[in-house]
């Protein structure tokens, strides 16, 4: 799986003028399923989105997680946005491929698996909705954001 992770003062997802999901301080992850991705991959990224210390603590290092925003245990948001143009290949010509994104079936099963075991797992998670076409509005912390490859 692939993942773009972002921290946020703030972001929400709006889906035909409503809003889907939305979130305070924490991550905006957007999320690309690939065909050869398992439900453990699903798992493996949940568990590096939970554990990724890129929140500073009181010394201004990069040490807390979203599960620890203010050392107290207070926890941040996380807002899960699928989007498969991470999987964009621009190597040939100047239109993007997207083959190396999952089938549509298997991305929409992947991204939902990754929702519902971070829900499990977090309290404060948000989705978009796979397929839609979706408005992300967000303010980037830092910026701070990461790329991430789960194999």
């Amino acid at each position: 799986m692939m993942a773009l992770i972002q921290r946020v003062t703030h972001a929400r997802v709006e889906v035909e003028d409503r809003v889907a999901g939305a979130i305070g301080p924490g991550l905006l992850v957007l999320v690309c399923a690939q065909p050869t991705d398992t439900p453990a991959h699903a798992a493996k990224l949940v568990d590096k989105l939970l554990k990724l210390r890129i929140f500073s603590d009181d010394a201004g290092k990069m040490n807390r997680s979203v599960q620890n925003l203010d050392g107290a245990g207070t926890p941040g948001g996380l807002l899960i946005v699928s989007q498969f143009t991470l999987a964009a290949d621009t190597s040939s010509g100047n239109r993007p491929s997207f083959i190396g994104a999952a089938p549509a079936a298997q991305g929409q099963a992947l991204y939902e698996a990754v929702l519902a075991q971070a829900r499990a797992r977090h309290p404060l998670v948000a989705g978009g909705e796979f397929g839609a076409h979706m408005r992300v509005h967000l303010l980037n912390d830092g910026p701070v954001t990461i790329p991430l490859h789960i194999a």
